[in-house]
């Protein structure tokens, strides 16, 4: 299996076709062919379904490409790091975030950290992905810092601090309840709620506090980020219950965000691998993204890292509730 091969599989997937394909890596379309048919072979299995011109991937055709495309990327930051070490310039820093804090928090941070001058590298790399590939790239050494929602339980992560916010609700200006200073569950009553789809994390705690509270919803329109949650309110599609890092930093003109009188609380905080000492950068990116949380959200806790194990247990575990999680009383087990 050749590089060659990936990227002529890639570009076909992109593009469409074989010609466009050839285009694109500047190969002629016999080269492209002969490529993807080299690896069909060596895999045993199609790659693409043929309809004339036009191609299509086969299902595992679609579920390759999800590797290719990360090892792809993977060889274009080799490339990457190889021209800039030429070039004789320093270490990118490289940020892995959740959607809504990539977009809702990050920006402001780096910002601040910049302006310290404690954080100015020539180059700085930002990607957003879901919560478990945040964590796959602070193991791999992908990412030097991670920016993630919380709790995760996984080893070989450092978590720097726990913020704690409270989730939101966002409505269309014109929406009656816009008028309120907060919002009740029972206004939800009867309203479609547009919410996460991961029934793992934040949705787990949106779900829970509708049924304490009695509500059923007129629907549910799932969507993996807050700000597609936000898009799909402003279309009058319903009312969302959100994390608050997106609907406060990044806010949408006409959408109302208002407090709920239920408590959803929303943790994230900042990842570096355990393996490898933090850099005098990362640090003061550590610092920086407390700091812009704090001025974002003006309920914001700061909680220990220690404290990890415990939010662990109340959400997840058996026993514990997240009321008196963070008890004095409670024992606190070290974070891994």
């Amino acid at each position: 299996m050749e590089i060659r091969q990936l990227e002529a599989f890639a570009a076909v997937v992109t593009t469409g076709s074989v010609t466009a394909a050839g285009r694109l890596l500047g190969r002629s379309q016999p080269a492209i062919t002969r490529l993807i048919q080299e690896l069909e072979a060596e895999l045993g299995f199609a790659l693409f379904t043929r309809s004339g011109p036009r191609v299509s991937p086969t299902e595992q055709g679609f579920l390759l490409y999800d590797e290719v495309e990360q090892t792809l990327a993977g060889m274009q930051q080799i490339r990457n790091r190889a021209a800039a070490l030429a070039r004789g310039d320093g270490r990118p820093l490289r940020i892995a975030a959740t959607p809504a804090l990539a977009a809702g928090l990050l920006p402001s941070a780096l910002a601040l950290a910049f302006e310290r001058g404690l954080c100015a590298p020539e180059r700085v790399a930002v990607q957003g992905v879901s919560p478990e590939q945040v964590v796959h790239a602070v193991l791999t050494g992908a990412a030097d810092i991670g920016l993630n929602s919380l709790p995760l339980e996984h080893r070989g992560v450092t978590v720097h601090w726990i913020g704690q916010s409270a989730c939101v609700a966002t409505l269309r200006g014109d929406d009656p309840l816009a008028a309120q200073a907060s919002i009740s569950l029972q206004d939800c009553r009867a309203r479609r709620i547009v919410t996460m789809q991961n029934p793992y994390r934040l949705r787990r705690r949106v779900d829970r506090a509708l049924a304490s509270a009695g509500v059923p919803a007129a629907g549910v329109i799932d969507t993996n980020t807050s700000i597609n949650a936000l898009t799909l309110v402003r279309a009058g599609l319903g009312i969302a219950l959100l994390e608050p890092v997106t609907a406060r930093g990044l806010p949408l003109a006409d959408i109302a965000v208002r407090p709920i009188d239920a408590d959803i609380p929303f943790y994230f905080g900042v990842i570096t691998p355990q393996a490898r000492p933090a850099s005098t950068a990362v640090l003061a990116l550590v610092q920086a993204v407390a700091d812009a949380a704090a001025a974002l959200l003006p309920d914001l806790l700061m909680r220990d890292p220690a404290e990890h194990g415990a939010l662990l247990q109340s959400l997840y575990g058996d026993t514990g509730a997240a009321t008196d999680m963070f008890s004095p009383d409670t024992d606190l087990p070290s974070h891994d």
